[in-house]
């Protein structure tokens, strides 16, 4: 591995930063386009990045934002483990740049099983693929929660999709949804039900929608042969 470092672009969901990365960090950043995310990448050293710019305060910054972390070592899933868990925050307004996660394979030679069951929880997930949910304060359309922010989403032809931004329910409280920053950097809702298995990545059971089932009103990814938006009602074209 080369340990040239290199000034890259690093996009965050509520902004990005520019940072100087080596080759296996620009690798974990790299989802197939052309841009780089900073979710894979996990936590950079504050003194490799140079500058940072804010969505919400629309204004770009001189040195590193603020990065919190914490390391739970919680065992999220047979053979995974998560270290650590942290987010890059502005230090003008607090709010959150990106978010990260790092897992860990106590045995490197053994699959990863099925996600722990969620316990101590109201929200009914489905009990073969449940995951530990933390409830947080959050101003969307879709009530979040966090445990599995940051895995890289993959389809059915084992393609690298884009990764997790957040994971919820729907506003009247119906259905469990992962929100996926895809690729090209577009948000899309992906239904509990169309989720194969949770584990080290995230494994849909369909090619991610790219078509027109994507409602133009309120962002909400519907199934295959819908006329109508799920969530909203709203006619798809």
């Amino acid at each position: 591995m080369s340990s040239e470092l290199r000034l890259k672009k690093l996009r965050g969901s509520g902004g990005f930063i520019m940072a100087t990365v080596n080759d296996d960090q620009q690798r974990k950043g790299n989802l197939g386009g052309p841009d780089l995310f900073l979710a894979p990448v996990g936590r950079l050293d504050s003194e490799k990045i140079s500058k940072y710019y804010c969505n919400t305060c629309e204004r770009e910054y001189e040195g590193s934002p603020k990065i919190e972390y914490e390391n739970p070592n919680e065992i999220v899933a047979e053979n995974l483990v998560l270290l650590e868990k942290g987010q890059y925050m502005c230090t003008t307004c607090g709010s959150i740049l990106a978010e990260y996660r790092n897992f860990s394979k106590p045995d490197e030679t053994a699959s990863v099983g099925a996600a722990i069951p969620v316990t101590n929880t109201n929200v009914a997930a489905p009990p073969a693929q449940s995951v530990q949910l933390q409830e947080q304060p959050k101003t969307s359309s879709v009530k979040t929660f966090s445990s599995i922010t940051g895995l890289g989403v993959y389809d059915t032809e084992a393609r690298k999709v884009g990764v997790v931004k957040e994971m919820g329910i729907q506003p009247d409280q119906s259905s469990i949804v992962l929100v996926v920053t895809r690729n090209d950097g577009t948000d899309v809702t992906i239904k509990w039900d169309d989720i194969r298995k949770i584990g080290e990545i995230v494994l849909l059971g369909s090619l991610l929608a790219e078509n027109n089932l994507k409602c133009i009103k309120c962002n909400y990814t519907n199934s295959q042969g819908s006329k109508f938006c799920e969530s909203c009602g709203n006619k798809l074209k």
